[in-house]
Order: structure tokens, then C-alpha cells, then sequence
């Protein structure tokens, strides 16, 4: 199965954002739990388009223990706003310890529960989405949050590449027009980035670092 390079991933780590003292210890903590992050490359991807959409809302489709929530928090203003959802409540208890030690200015929420119902209950504009909750939901989350992501802002789908059971190729052919033996999540993957792609509001890319990170920038 095609992935990313690993020295592309060291490379894109020691060219981004350093980590603080607390992004260390959550890195550690994945590697010591097995628990899967977006790591430091993409973090600071994150941290960066943050910064360059001059964010000041964020809206996230699974947060897990907030490791990405927190590259995202350092960007934001102090009048900011982030928004976490995690269906684990102890998952969320732990993002929360995290990220009170950040010291953030901006209101940070954590939100248990279902992200997708969650998210009607917010208004918009959001300046960045991130999805990165069940593959078989992404599309779902992306016509949940599409309305309420602001012009300028973009929707980031985690997973674009690898992770499970996602098939590179498999989603590349579903893309390309061969339906092909693709299971669930690979589906679930090309399907956001198909809906991306022929949204006319917004205009999508790649970004090959992690475990690939689609990218729809909303231009309308």
C-alpha cells in the first residue's frame, strides 16, 4: 500500500513549527499508547494554514486527545475560538488537561458526542474544518460544516493516504472512475475529496506529508 515516505515525514518535522514542551509529551504519549495522531509534520501543516487564513474559528470532526486541536490553538488569536469533538469522554477529559496547560487565550469547547450533530447546534463561519472522524462519515461531516465554513477558510481531511484499512491506489481509482474492490473507508475517503472537488465553492488540493492531508479551500 503507497504511503508517504518516512524521510519525507522527518524532513517536513524538522523544517515546520518546533514543538513545545506539551506537544513533546502528548508525542509521547501516542507513540507510548499506540494512539494514532496526525503528527508533528502535519500538526505544524496545521498550525501554519491556520495562520494563513488568519483564523479565528475552528471546528474539528474528532479530536481524540486534542493533539491536533493544540497546533491549531497556538495560532489562533486571543479571541479565538476552537471547537473539539470526541465520542470518548476520558479521550476528551485528557485533551482538555493538555490544553489548559497550553495557556491559550482563545475559548477553547470540548464537545462529547456524536461530531456531526454537534455541529448543528453551531453557527457559522468557521475558517478551518478539520475531518477526522469516522472514514465512512467524512462526506457527511463535509456537507455538515460546507455552509458554515467561511469564504477564505478550508475544510482539512485527515487520512487521505493511509491509515486502517485505506487503500491508496483504491481511492485513486474510485477518483479516477474505477469502482474497483474498495472497501468502506477507502470509499469514505474518496468520497470527501470527490465532493471537494466538484464543489464549485471551493478548490482542493493534496498535501503529502502524514498519512495525506486533503486540502478545499473555499474561494466563494
Amino acid at each position: 500500500m503507497p504511503t508517504v515516505p518516512e524521510w519525507i515525514e522527518d524532513f517536513a518535522t524538522v523544517v515546520g513549527p518546533d514543538p513545545d514542551d506539551v506537544l513533546v509529551e502528548m508525542d509521547e504519549y501516542a507513540e507510548r499508547e499506540g494512539f494514532p495522531t496526525v503528527g508533528p509534520a502535519v500538526g505544524g501543516w496545521l498550525e501554519l494554514l491556520a495562520r494563513m487564513v488568519d483564523a479565528e474559528r475552528v471546528f474539528e470532526f474528532g479530536s481524540g486527545y486534542g493533539y491536533s486541536a493544540y497546533w491549531f490553538a497556538r495560532a489562533l488569536p486571543g479571541d479565538g475560538e476552537i471547537v473539539l469533538t470526541e465520542i470518548d469522554a476520558d479521550e476528551l477529559a485528557l485533551a482538555e488537561e493538555y490544553l489548559d496547560r497550553g495557556e491559550f487565550g482563545a475559548t477553547i469547547q470540548y464537545e462529547h458526542g456524536d461530531a456531526i450533530e454537534i455541529v448543528a447546534d453551531y453557527d457559522g463561519p468557521f475558517d478551518v474544518a478539520l475531518i477526522d472522524n469516522e472514514k465512512t462519515r467524512y462526506r457527511e461531516a463535509f456537507e455538515a460544516i460546507r455552509e458554515k465554513v467561511a469564504p477564505g477558510g478550508i475544510v482539512v481531511a485527515d487520512n487521505a493516504i493511509a491509515g486502517g484499512s485505506i487503500d491508496a491506489d483504491a481511492v485513486r481509482g474510485l477518483l479516477a472512475g474505477d469502482r474497483g474492490d474498495a472497501d468502506e473507508m477507502s470509499a469514505g475517503i474518496a468520497a470527501v475529496i470527490e465532493a471537494l472537488q466538484e464543489d464549485p465553492a471551493f478548490e482542493a488540493s493534496l498535501l503529502p506529508v502524514g498519512e495525506g492531508v486533503a486540502v478545499g479551500y473555499r474561494v466563494e
